[in-house]
């Protein structure tokens, strides 16, 4: 069962293999405003394809914004290739092999393949905004595969961190 991240808490540790090699660490970004994390189902989803492109499209005017970019899925490094280069994918910064357990913690629902185009296991969508010193800002999951954030609507808000806007959804009775 995934885990319930408090927004202004620490986001969860996470390192992982970038496609084309080197990896990845959170820890190691240094976002003016911050580093959104957008999960994606893997290969086998054409709406990953579509909004991952919708993404790379828009990924100028985030890095302007002072956001640094990156898309994670559960598929091996193989299958992460291979979705970054049949989907033209060659400006996002992508990351392999996000592990069950690492998508519990941060919160991610996980499906069981229904066909054999799909990985067994498998991180259903998310979006996350980690703030430059660590702290979760945005968490936004879904269980399904449709129902993703407005990357249009989200590039216009990047300002509300630097106006002081703080992290909502905190309040835990």
């Amino acid at each position: 069962m995934p885990q319930t991240l408090t927004p202004g808490d620490p986001a969860p540790a996470l390192s992982l293999p970038l496609v084309g090699g080197g990896t990845w660490t959170l820890a190691e970004e240094t976002p003016q405003t911050c580093t959104m994390i957008v999960v994606y189902r893997g290969l086998h989803c054409p709406i990953c394809n579509t909004y991952l492109n919708k993404l790379q499209d828009r990924l100028e005017a985030f890095t302007q914004a002072g956001v640094n970019v990156i898309a994670i899925t559960t598929d091996t490094a193989d299958r992460a290739t291979q979705a970054k280069t049949d989907w033209g994918l060659d400006a996002l910064r992508m990351a392999s092999d996000l592990t069950p357990a690492q998508a519990s913690e941060w919160g991610l629902w996980l499906s069981q393949s229904i066909n054999e185009n799909e990985a067994q296991i498998f991180a259903e969508p998310g979006l996350f905004w980690v703030l430059p010193d660590g702290r979760l800002y945005l968490a936004d999951v879904a269980n399904m595969p449709f129902a993703r954030p407005d990357l249009d609507l989200l590039l216009a808000r990047t300002g509300a961190i630097a106006k002081g806007y703080p992290p909502r959804g905190t309040y835990t009775g």
